[in-house]
């Protein structure tokens, strides 16, 4: 067999085991109905947070890299979890979104996350309990 075979078959086994290793995290991290919903409605105002944070040069450049490439996935027609899988079909994305957003607080700090924030007082306060956050004050 061809070199060139060889490393083609070995990435292809590589990205089925990084891909089943990310549906057994989502597995694992799979959140609660009621939580989905809030995050549903909390939706746009998520989107527009990511985008102001993604665009903020105050920020550290990983810290947008990661909110641009989150962009870039949310936007994909494909999703990392194929959407007839009942539940996490679904709650694939949302269950992204609140793990870079942590990332992003542990990183800029949920000061900088707050002064983005588009939405309600209380939106906030639901994003800050979707994404497992303390909300300071």
């Amino acid at each position: 067999m061809a070199w060139w075979w060889q490393v083609l078959i070995s990435l292809g086994i590589a990205l089925a085991v990084i891909w089943l290793a990310l549906i057994a995290a989502l597995l694992l991290a799979r959140p609660g109905m009621a939580q989905l919903v809030e995050a549903l409605r909390l939706l746009p105002d998520l989107l527009r947070l990511l985008r102001r944070l993604a665009a903020d040069r105050s920020l550290p450049r990983g810290v947008r890299v990661r909110l641009g490439l989150l962009l870039v996935y949310l936007a994909m027609p494909i999703d990392l979890v194929p959407d007839f899988i009942p539940v996490l079909g679904y709650a694939d994305d949302a269950i992204i979104v609140v793990a870079v957003l942590r990332s992003t607080v542990r990183r800029a700090g949920l000061d900088a996350v707050r002064a983005h924030w588009p939405g309600t007082d209380d939106g906030f306060a639901a994003v800050c309990r979707l994404a497992g956050l303390r909300e300071v004050g």
